[in-house]
């Protein structure tokens, strides 16, 4: 009686899960025959395997999942290729694909978030593209560094100012919305939630959506999360003195910046007199770091055996990630724990990061990166 009880019991358990509101997810992946589709949650804590699939000559494929509580990512995936989509609660959502460009020439059907997904996917591939180009122009020395790194920022500022005006302000309370915060470049996150005043607004203005719709869900509160730190990274001090010291000017011509690098140890500006310094501040968690920072290394490896030294000054927010990052450049890395905020970037009045200032053997101020047409050039007449 005992045994009936326990088959019976169980039955109604699988009963009652298969009962549960579920999800749909199906289409066609042609040319994959053979070919094993996954079907992957984008989950906070990575990617989370749900379940796979082994494609026939047709392609056809159909998987269920239980809906989530609130709007999720989830991937499908072939090999490395991989189409993002998101689900709401329990539509059934038709993505079609060939193999061979299974990333970009997917068809959705049944979801307006992952159409808008899949537009924001294709403009990030694009801006990735450029980006790529522009570093290609730049190694075989068709542009100027000052071209390289006016071109990066147009290029950055276009696409951020696209992005938040028709995916994050438009609809903040969107999937979509939410998946373009978190888009990347060279890995690096384009919009920047602990170092950009602007971004954190963005984050805000999703977080706030989310909030009101799905207060208990776990990336309404990760979100509210980064933007509280976020906040409290930028946040300008009551009472802001810049101290600048005159002696240093005085003696040196330039204000002399005297901070610790990653073992502790201090660097003084001035301590490089009788070299050609790139005085450079920037913010290693930015988006056109890499590239930033590839532009510095190509005229580091160009002029440092001529006596150009580069003294970089961090503003990031994390410490830690500084760290990792400036401990693979060959030049001096320093961090200002002011951040955005830092008196010193005052005092030689940056106005957008990366900012780069040239200094001249004697240690005076030579020229800033506005104000210099051909940085290679520059560099050069200072040795």
């Amino acid at each position: 009686m005992k045994k009936i009880l326990f088959v019976a019991l169980a039955a109604l358990g699988l009963s009652a899960c298969d009962s549960e509101p579920k999800f749909k997810v199906e289409g066609e992946i042609s040319g994959a025959d053979g070919k094993t589709l996954y079907l992957e949650a984008s989950a906070l804590e990575g990617i989370v395997p749900l379940d796979s699939f082994k494609l026939k000559g047709n392609g056809t494929f159909a998987f269920k999942q239980t809906r989530p509580v609130s709007p999720e990512f989830y991937r499908l995936r072939v090999d490395d290729k991989v189409i993002n989509f998101s689900i709401d609660s329990t539509e059934t959502v038709r993505l079609n694909a060939p193999y061979t460009d299974f990333s970009t020439a997917y068809t959705v059907e049944g979801s307006a978030n992952s159409a808008k997904i899949k537009e924001l996917t294709m403009k990030q591939m694009q801006l990735q593209t450029n980006v790529n180009a522009l570093i290609q122009s730049m190694q075989a020395h068709k542009m100027g560094a000052d071209v390289f790194e006016d071109s990066l920022a147009t290029l950055m500022k276009n696409y951020k100012d696209e992005v938040k005006i028709n995916y994050i302000f438009a609809a903040p309370n969107t999937a979509a919305a939410y998946f373009a915060l978190f888009q990347k470049l060279n890995n690096y996150l384009i919009f920047d939630p602990l170092n950009n005043k602007d971004d954190v607004k963005c984050f805000a203005a999703v977080a706030t959506s989310l909030n009101n719709y799905y207060p208990h869900a776990d990336r309404s509160k990760n979100l509210y999360n980064i933007v509280i730190k976020g906040m409290k990274n930028t946040r300008a001090p009551q009472q802001k003195v810049v101290e600048l010291p005159t002696e240093a000017v005085s003696e040196t011509g330039i204000i002399d910046i005297n901070l610790r690098d990653m073992k502790g140890n201090m660097h003084k500006l001035s301590d490089l007199k009788g070299k050609a310094v790139i005085l450079d501040f920037t913010i290693y968690q930015s988006a056109v770091s890499p590239t930033h920072n590839y532009m510095l290394r190509d005229l580091y490896d160009k002029y440092a055996g001529q006596g150009l030294e580069i003294y970089q000054v961090s503003l990031d927010a994390d410490e830690h990630y500084w760290k990792t990052t400036a401990d693979n450049l060959p030049w001096v890395c320093v961090r200002d724990a002011n951040g955005v905020y830092s008196s010193i970037a005052a005092a030689y009045n940056v106005q957008s990061l990366p900012a780069v200032f040239l200094i001249n053997k004697k240690s005076e101020l030579s020229a800033r990166g506005e104000s210099i047409k051909d940085l290679d050039a520059a560099v050069k007449a200072l040795l």
